[in-house]
């Protein structure tokens, strides 16, 4: 008697839940997020290529708020997470590291995980064709930015010698050309040098820090229930 008793109050709360769901269901109502949408992600713990592997866990959270007519369908500080889905090492040639990420879904305010395909399309660091996210590509950029380094210094020695003629009206004839030839010859030693030196160093690492705020683009609409 016992056993049949607790029998059919199993099968009663089964029938009270399903039909609870049902009705749940039934009320639910869903917002649809456009693909193109753009978030504001904040990191909630550092990410970088020095120390992350593939498949480390990271969440984000959301800086601005979506909502359509009146309604709000993703609250500022919705919890996104996603992973490192690949990372390239630092290598010499000045080679610099590369990551990239994988958001998986975003936590709604009743809880429920809605999986999202999102792109990065702002950030601190360079984004590669592919969606990674990198500091330098390897030595011809390098030797591009000695090179833009270079010209600087011949350009701020040559405005400094033009500069000495505001006090001294004449004397900037005589030290333009000094000042011309000095600094082409400083740009030049540090175009040579610092080239030969980026042979043996190795490129930068890609640092994501705690609080540092990613523009994400979503790829494919989402929907995202309210009630």
């Amino acid at each position: 008697m016992k056993k049949l008793f607790i029998t059919l109050l199993a099968l009663f709360i089964m029938n009270l839940t399903a039909s609870a769901a049902g009705t749940f269901k039934a009320d639910a109502k869903t917002k649809r997020i456009a693909a193109g949408t753009r978030f504001q992600l904040e990191f909630l713990q550092p990410v970088t290529t020095s120390s992350g592997l593939e498949g480390d866990f990271f969440t984000a959270s959301l800086k601005n708020e979506l909502s359509a007519n009146h309604t709000v369908i993703l609250p500022q500080g919705s919890i996104i997470r996603g992973s490192i889905s690949s990372v390239k090492m630092a290598k010499r040639f000045s080679r610099g590291a590369m990551i990239y990420l994988d958001f998986d879904h975003v936590v709604t305010p009743n809880g429920r995980q809605i999986p999202l395909d999102l792109s990065v399309v702002k950030c601190d660091d360079k984004i590669y064709y592919d969606g990674g996210l990198y500091k330098n590509l390897g030595y011809g950029e390098a030797i591009k930015e000695n090179y833009d380094k270079g010209v600087d210094i011949t350009k701020r020695a040559t405005n400094y010698g033009l500069s000495v003629g505001d006090d001294h009206p004449g004397l900037q004839y005589l030290t333009t050309p000094f000042c011309a030839v000095g600094g082409f010859l400083g740009g030049v030693g540090y175009l040579i040098g610092d080239s030969v030196a980026d042979m043996f160093r190795k490129g930068q690492d890609v640092y994501i820090n705690k609080g540092e705020v990613l523009t994400v683009q979503l790829i494919n609409p989402i929907d995202i229930p309210v009630y």
